[in-house]
């Protein structure tokens, strides 16, 4: 993160650059980045926000002079590549992992500050002085989450890697690392070449945005009184309906489909299957 840039609009902007090489943040990685991924991350990014779903945008692309090598199939296989560097912008960068880790190394002062700094820069509907702050802002991250999810689902998107590192706080794409999009529907499409256990397969990512939010939960309830968390329990429990009434609707404006009818679920899901036999 290199900082915060407010455009004439007034608009502020996190500028972050991918593949500027070695952070305190890079454990055992290089901090590098190659052209190709660069490519498509600056490509796609700008795709999404076209196709009216909240991500993260692309300002430039830089080529490196310097070679990274890189198994780009994961097979043994290391070869040298050219590298990139993408400066990238979205209105945060702090993800479910920011306060995942200060929960669990016990910083709780630490996590209640940095809480309340998003919420002030980020959620400006929540007041600071409601003692019930944490407990709303939960509850609008999940219909957020779920929100994204069912537009993922729209366009047939495939993050990839859906851990709780690259799912932000403000419900918005990041870190397009693996990525793909169908070409006719199926369930266990995967576009990462190293994910052999399906994890992250494009069927299941609602349900690991349920997963993430559950440990966004666990982070939180340290700073939760019992009634709260028993609230926000509830809370988590709704998602599934928000997701499949977002996706629902979505998918019903894609089909031109007008009203209430109680065959409509099923002409999508007839559909879909018709889709995956192409």
């Amino acid at each position: 993160l290199i900082g915060v840039y407010t455009n004439r609009n007034g608009e502020r902007w996190e500028l972050q650059l991918k593949g500027s090489g070695k952070t305190p943040y890079s454990r055992n990685g290089d901090g590098r980045a190659v052209l190709r991924s660069s490519v498509r991350e600056f490509l796609c990014s700008e795709a999404m926000h076209y196709l009216g779903i909240p991500t993260s945008r692309a300002a430039s692309l830089v080529v490196s002079d310097d070679d990274v090598w890189r198994d780009q199939f994961y097979n043994g296989n290391i070869k040298k590549e050219r590298g990139a560097i993408v400066l990238r912008l979205a209105k945060s960068w702090f993800r479910i992992g920011s306060l995942e880790i200060l929960a669990r190394s016990g910083e709780l002062d630490l996590q209640r500050r940095l809480l309340d700094f998003i919420i002030q820069e980020h959620f400006p509907s929540i007041p600071m002085n409601d003692s019930s702050r944490y407990l709303e802002f939960f509850s609008t991250v999940v219909s957020e989450t779920a929100n994204l999810m069912a537009l993922w689902m729209s366009v047939g998107f495939a993050h990839g890697v859906c851990n709780t590192d690259n799912f932000s706080l403000l419900s918005i794409t990041i870190d397009y690392g693996p990525f793909g999009f169908m070409d006719s529907y199926d369930p266990n499409f995967v576009p990462n070449t190293s994910d052999d256990e399906r994890r992250y397969k494009i069927g299941n990512q609602a349900n690991v945005g349920l997963f993430n939010l559950s440990k966004l939960l666990q982070a939180l309830k340290p700073l939760l009184d019992p009634r709260q968390k028993q609230l926000a329990a509830q809370v988590l429990e709704g998602y599934g309906e928000h997701y499949y009434s977002r996706f629902t609707e979505l998918f019903k404006a894609k089909l031109g489909l007008l009203g209430e009818n109680e065959n409509d679920n099923y002409l999508i899901a007839f559909l879909l299957k018709v889709s995956s036999l192409c």
